[in-house]
């Protein structure tokens, strides 16, 4: 990817490509090691004002379903239990403000939505690249994430695991957006 120099470049509607985009957590299991997992559904998209950034807006809709940790398992626990998947079946991300922090790092504050929790996160973003695909279209890249706490989304099975399970889970982004044609 060619990193993106003009700022006008960036305006515009975007959709983010599933296929190039990775939405992904890692928690840590208190008795051994980083559990790392990923979304496999989800739809997003954002509205990029270079002139303005604070104007810029962002969404993001995953599939609880869709949880992949390598261990299919755990993954139907963690949706079954702690996602309470049955009656919480989406995940959700709209941001409420944007702020540039420089000319690459962004600050996009939003509200997380899990189990009907809706909660203020801020996202830390990069933009790590942009141009022009082979067939023509315009994407931007970003990279970035932010580090929650689990329970203040009620996400917890019991006592035991409330031991077993750190509460502290990080939030891993890796966009690629592409600009819808205008």
């Amino acid at each position: 990817m060619s990193t993106v120099l003009r700022p006008d470049q960036l305006t515009g509607d975007y959709v983010f490509d599933t296929a190039r985009t990775r939405i992904a957590f890692v928690a840590r299991h208190t008795m051994s090691t980083r559990v790392p997992g990923h979304f496999t559904a989800f739809t997003g998209g954002a509205r990029l004002d270079a002139d303005d950034p604070s104007r810029s807006r962002a969404w993001l809709t995953v599939e609880a379903r869709s949880i992949h940790t390598g261990n299919r398992q755990r993954d139907d626990l963690v949706w079954g239990k702690f996602l309470d998947g049955d009656r919480h079946p989406a995940l959700s991300f709209t941001s409420t403000g944007v702020t540039r922090v420089d000319e690459t790092r962004y600050t996009v504050a939003g509200d997380l939505a899990v189990r009907d929790v809706v909660r203020q996160v801020a996202l830390d973003l990069a933009l790590t690249g942009g141009g022009t695909d082979a067939d023509g279209g315009f994407h931007v890249a970003f990279k970035g994430g932010a580090t929650i706490d689990r329970k203040g989304w009620g996400v917890n099975w019991n006592a035991l695991t409330s031991l077993m399970v750190a509460p502290r889970v990080v939030l891993e982004l890796d966009v690629v957006a592409v600009r819808e044609p205008r």
